[in-house]
């Protein structure tokens, strides 16, 4: 994906979420979000912008949504940069393709102000 595309996604994603530029955590996971395709047509089922919360129901073995497996693991790498949830960096990384990889360290900088 071109990175005006993901610029312009973003910055929706931002305004439509009230993130201001000091809230880290909330720009990491939408980085996330608006930088994958699949989790971008996803978006209302990965995150609640009206209560402002992460959907952790999008990751349960009886969700309706259907994510692959790299998509879920970027979700995972969200969510934790988010609010601590739960994920592993070996298994994030293992068997992401290069975008993805480079998608979640780009999130990884943006959470830790790198």
């Amino acid at each position: 994906m071109g990175k005006d595309k993901q610029d312009l996604r973003y910055q929706q994603l931002m305004e439509r979420s009230g993130a201001t530029p000091g809230d880290l955590e909330r720009r990491a996971l939408l980085h996330i979000i608006s930088g994958n395709e699949e989790l971008y047509s996803n978006v209302n089922n990965i995150y609640d912008f009206e209560e402002n919360v992460i959907i952790t129901e999008c990751l349960e073995g009886d969700s309706d949504v259907y994510l692959s497996s790299s998509s879920r693991k970027l979700v995972k790498l969200a969510y934790h940069l988010y609010n601590g949830y739960e994920a592993s960096v070996v298994d994030v990384f293992s068997g992401l393709d290069d975008d993805n990889a480079r998608l979640a360290i780009e999130a990884i900088k943006i959470r830790f102000n790198i």
